[in-house]
């Protein structure tokens, strides 16, 4: 009989696209860096650093945690965003940071895929 092991790094990395968002949030940067933050916190993160940037009608933000990353870029004109929430450690929540990103951007439709990143030894 194997042993089984714990790996030695644990990574969960949930992201998706968002479809028939809010258009006046999806312009927002203030709004939306503190969604980013809230989602932080709510996903049990250490924020180090954010940065935003506004692209033509778009916002992206880019939050930089202990554990790994947290981001949101949008096109306002169609509606649309992607989010990806990538963190290490076993005390972490991504799940739960997405899926309150998609409900404060108002997203009628979402995709939402989570990927295993973590040490095999």
């Amino acid at each position: 009989m194997g042993v089984i092991s714990t790996p030695k790094v644990i990574g969960k990395q949930v992201y998706g696209s968002l479809y028939e968002c809010d258009p006046n949030i999806l312009k927002d940067r203030e709004a939306l860096e503190k969604i980013v933050k809230d989602a932080v916190t709510i996903g049990n993160m250490t924020l180090l650093d954010i940065k935003s940037w506004k692209i033509g009608d778009g916002v992206s933000v880019v939050a930089i945690v202990l554990e790994s990353h947290v981001t949101i870029h949008t096109w306002p004109e169609y509606n649309f965003a992607t989010v990806d929430v990538y963190s290490c450690g076993a005390h972490t929540d991504p799940k739960r940071a997405f899926q309150y990103i998609v409900e404060q951007l108002k997203a009628k439709k979402y995709t939402m895929n989570e990927a295993d990143r973590s040490s095999e030894f």
